[in-house]
């Protein structure tokens, strides 16, 4: 059982929830008969298809109301999307690397856009038995973008599958990595440089977790205003709470085993949003905090 509300059910294999500031909610559709970006009404009765793209996955606002969306099939690539449906491709590629797997993204404190890959084709990956998916030899990477210039530089690379990113209430950025159920934390040195990559948490409760198509791991991640990180634990049906130095707190129940991504609702409201894919719902759980206050921006400085 669980303590969550419905809040919108009928999506095509639902990711990415972003706020709008009208109260409304983005959120991609990443199943093959769906491939949009759609938006749910505040009250979440009815939905509206805002572009179809392919197969969209992470996404974000920046302070001009545009979406930037982590486009994972049609190409890989880097998308700029418009609440009025237009849509631009802005980037394939970084530094002369070809995008993979354009998995989620995030804005950091300097206003860039940070991005990762999870190192695979999709069409690949499809190919992969599942029992074999945990040994695959991926080499994910993790791109900071210049949004202005179009310019990309490689963080780190060699992750395993990795997945949700979220920038911290310490600056730090942390990072999920699906195919080894861990988070990762990155110092955050300034200017765009972060610090090595250090095993902060595991997110996989042995005990319990079943699988789904050969993952059990994080999946998309927020920060509440406490610092705690709520991570989607694909393959496992919940939302997983870390404290600030890597503990964990507890573990919150959805109604499917494929949480793909969570999002703080409005300020006030003490609650979260999990996007679930199997059931292809959104889903409302109190937890009695905010998120952390960090607006979207192109403009950030240190």
């Amino acid at each position: 059982m669980h303590d969550g509300v419905v809040f919108h059910a009928g999506l095509g294999d639902p990711e990415g929830p972003v706020l709008l500031p009208d109260g409304s909610w983005a959120v991609v559709e990443m199943s093959t008969e769906t491939g949009h970006v759609s938006v749910v009404s505040s009250n979440g009765v009815s939905r509206r298809v805002v572009v179809k793209t392919g197969r969209p996955n992470g996404m974000v606002m920046d302070s001009d109301g545009l979406l930037w969306v982590a486009e994972s099939m049609n190409p890989p690539s880097l998308l700029r999307v418009d609440l009025d449906g237009s849509s631009e491709l802005v980037l394939t590629e970084g530094a002369g690397n070809r995008f993979l797997f354009p998995n989620d993204l995030a804005f950091g404190p300097d206003g860039a856009l940070y991005m990762t890959d999870s190192g695979v084709l999709r069409s690949e990956i499809q190919k992969i038995p599942a029992a074999d998916r945990l040994g695959y030899p991926f080499e994910g990477r993790l791109f900071r973008i210049d949004i202005e210039s179009k310019k990309a530089k490689i963080l780190d690379d060699g992750l395993r599958f990795p997945n949700g990113l979220a920038f911290g209430r310490d600056r730090a950025l942390y990072v999920t990595t699906t195919a080894d159920g861990l988070i990762h934390r990155y110092e955050w040195l300034g200017e765009g440089n972060l610090g090595v990559r250090e095993h902060f948490a595991d997110l996989v409760d042995d005990s319990k977790s079943t699988g789904s198509g050969g993952f059990v791991g994080g999946d998309g991640l927020a920060v509440g205003a406490s610092g705690n990180l709520y991570c989607a634990v694909f393959g496992q049906g919940n939302v997983t709470v870390i404290d600030p130095v890597g503990n964990l707190l507890h573990r919150i129940t959805v109604g499917g085993e494929e949480p793909t991504n969570v999002a703080f609702g409005p300020f006030g409201s003490g609650c979260i949003y999990v996007t679930v894919k199997d059931t292809g719902k959104i889903e409302r759980h109190q937890v009695g905090e905010n998120g952390l206050a960090m607006l979207p921006s192109k403009n950030r400085t240190d």
